[in-house]
C-alpha cells in the first residue's frame, strides 16, 4: 500500500497524508496483530497439572489445544488454549478464557471497552461506525448493543449488591472533612418501550395505552458558595447520577446509596429537591428524613399557569395579570394567602372547581416546601435545573431520540453505562472487573 501511495507522489507530485496515515495504521495492526497472536498460542499443561476441579464436584480432564478467533484492539488473532472436559458431566471449561476475560466472547477486553464507550454515547449502528473510524475495526450493530448492555448490566447488578449492603448497615464509615450543603435531587421522565413493556399499563390520555415507562433519575452535588447577589453556585464538576426505570421504592434505595457515597452523613446541611410528585417526596421522608425539603419553585410557578389558562382560556392578557399577583405570593413563600385566594375563586363549571381543588391540595401539601425567602437567605438553591438538565443530556439525548423503542433491560443497562461514564467511574469499574 504504501509503495503505491509513493508511486503515486511521484507521478503527481502530491502526497496524500490521510491514506498514509491509514495505511501505516493498516501496518501497523497487521503486524501487532501477529505478534499478539504469537503471544496467544499458549502451551499444554504439564503432566501434574492435566485435571481441574469441575462444577459437578469431579475433575475435569486435559483434552487438547483449541483455537479461536478472537477480535483484539490490533484486529483479528487466533488464541489457541487448554481444553479441559469433565467425563462425568460432561462440562468443558477454558480455564486461560477467564483469566484473559474473553470467556465466552470473541472480543478482547479493549475492544469491548471500546464498544461500551460507543455504545453508551451514541445510538448502535452509529457506535459501529465509529469503531471503524476511529479504531479501523469491523464489529455489527448487533455486537456493539449486546456488548454495551452487557456492561451496563454488570454495572447495575455491581450497584445492587452495594444498595443490599447500604440497606443491611454494612456501609463503611468514610472520615473526612464536613460537607457544608449537599443537594439530593430527584425527577422522572418517560423513555419510549417496546409494546410489551407497556402491557396493562394507562396512558396520559383516557382510555389510551402508555408507550413510555418512566425512568427515574436522581443526582447528587455540593455547593460552597454563592454570587454577589446570594444565588447558590454549584461546585464544578460535583454532580454524579443514577437512573434507572424501576419503582419509587427500589429507586429511594438506589438514590440513596449515591448520597451516601458523596457523603451524607458528613453534610452540614442536607437539601432534597423535587417537583410535587407524591412519589419523590415518599423517598424524602423514608430515606433522607432530616433534610431540608424544597420544591422547584418554575414547577410550582407552572401549577399556577394551569390555574391562569384554565381560567381564561384565549386571554393571554388576563392570564398574565392574574399571574402577575398571584405569583408574587407564592415567590414570597405566603403559600397561606394564596391558598386563600384559590378557594375564593369563583368556579363557573365543575371542571374548573376540580381543577381549583386539586391545586389548592397541590400548594397546601407543599407550604412549607415553598418558603422560598427563607431558602434564599440560607443561599440554596429553589430550581431543580441541574436534574432537569440531566434528564435531558443524561436520559433524553441517548433514550428518547427518533424511532427508538426499548425493552426496560436494555435501557436499564444502558442507562447504568451511561451514569457510571458521567461520573467519572468507568475507568475504576473496569479495574475492578480484573482485581
Amino acid at each position: 500500500m504504501l509503495r503505491v501511495i509513493f508511486s503515486e507522489r511521484r507521478k503527481t507530485g502530491r502526497l496524500d497524508l490521510e491514506a498514509i496515515e491509514m495505511a501505516v495504521r493498516s501496518a501497523m495492526h497487521q503486524a501487532g496483530a501477529a505478534a499478539l497472536t504469537a503471544l496467544l498460542q499458549l502451551e499444554a499443561p504439564a503432566a501434574e497439572d492435566r485435571s481441574l476441579p469441575c462444577g459437578c464436584g469431579q475433575q475435569a480432564q486435559y483434552r487438547e489445544l483449541r483455537s479461536k478467533p478472537l477480535l483484539t484492539a490490533v484486529g483479528l488473532v487466533t488464541v489457541s488454549r487448554p481444553y479441559y472436559l469433565c467425563p462425568h458431566c460432561q462440562e468443558g471449561q477454558f480455564p486461560a478464557d477467564v483469566e484473559l476475560d474473553i470467556e465466552n466472547t470473541e472480543f478482547s477486553p479493549g475492544v469491548r471497552r471500546m464498544m461500551a464507550t460507543v455504545g453508551q454515547e451514541a445510538p448502535f449502528d452509529r457506535g459501529r461506525q465509529q469503531m471503524k473510524l476511529l479504531a479501523d475495526l469491523e464489529v455489527t450493530t448487533k455486537a456493539v448493543e449486546r456488548t454495551a448492555e452487557a456492561i451496563g448490566e454488570d454495572i447495575a447488578a455491581r450497584t445492587q449488591a452495594e444498595i443490599q449492603r447500604a440497606m443491611q448497615l454494612d456501609l463503611p464509615i468514610i472520615v473526612e472533612e464536613p460537607i457544608p450543603i449537599l443537594y439530593v435531587q430527584v425527577d422522572g421522565t418517560g423513555v419510549p418501550v417496546v409494546k410489551k413493556e407497556t402491557l396493562g399499563r394507562q396512558g396520559k390520555t383516557p382510555g389510551e395505552p402508555a408507550h413510555t415507562r418512566e425512568a427515574k433519575m436522581g443526582c447528587v452535588f455540593t455547593q460552597t458558595t454563592w454570587d454577589q447577589e446570594g444565588y447558590a453556585i454549584r461546585d464544578p464538576d460535583s454532580t454524579t447520577y443514577v437512573a434507572a426505570i424501576e419503582t419509587a421504592e427500589e429507586f429511594g434505595k438506589h438514590i440513596y446509596l449515591e448520597a451516601w457515597k458523596r457523603g451524607w452523613s458528613r453534610a452540614e446541611k442536607k437539601v432534597f429537591m423535587g417537583d410535587g410528585s407524591e412519589w419523590i417526596w415518599n423517598i424524602a421522608h423514608q430515606h433522607f428524613p432530616k433534610a431540608t425539603q424544597i420544591v422547584d419553585l418554575y414547577h410550582a410557578r407552572q401549577h399556577l399557569w394551569d390555574v391562569a389558562r384554565k381560567l381564561f382560556s384565549h386571554q393571554e392578557a388576563e392570564q398574565r395579570r392574574w399571574m402577575m399577583i398571584h405569583q408574587d405570593l407564592l415567590d414570597e413563600g405566603k403559600i397561606e394567602e394564596l391558598l386563600a385566594a384559590l378557594r375564593a375563586i369563583d368556579c363557573s363549571t365543575p371542571e374548573l372547581a376540580e381543577k381549583i381543588r386539586v391545586e389548592a391540595g397541590y400548594f397546601g401539601n407543599n407550604k412549607e416546601r415553598m418558603r422560598y425567602p427563607k431558602f434564599r437567605a440560607q443561599h440554596l438553591f429553589v430550581g431543580t435545573g441541574v436534574i432537569e438538565a440531566g434528564c435531558k443530556t443524561l436520559i433524553g439525548s441517548r433514550c428518547k431520540q427518533s424511532g427508538m423503542f426499548w425493552t426496560v433491560r436494555g435501557a436499564n443497562a444502558i442507562l447504568a453505562l451511561r451514569c457510571c461514564q458521567c461520573n467519572g467511574e468507568f475507568e475504576s469499574y473496569w479495574e475492578e472487573r480484573h482485581a
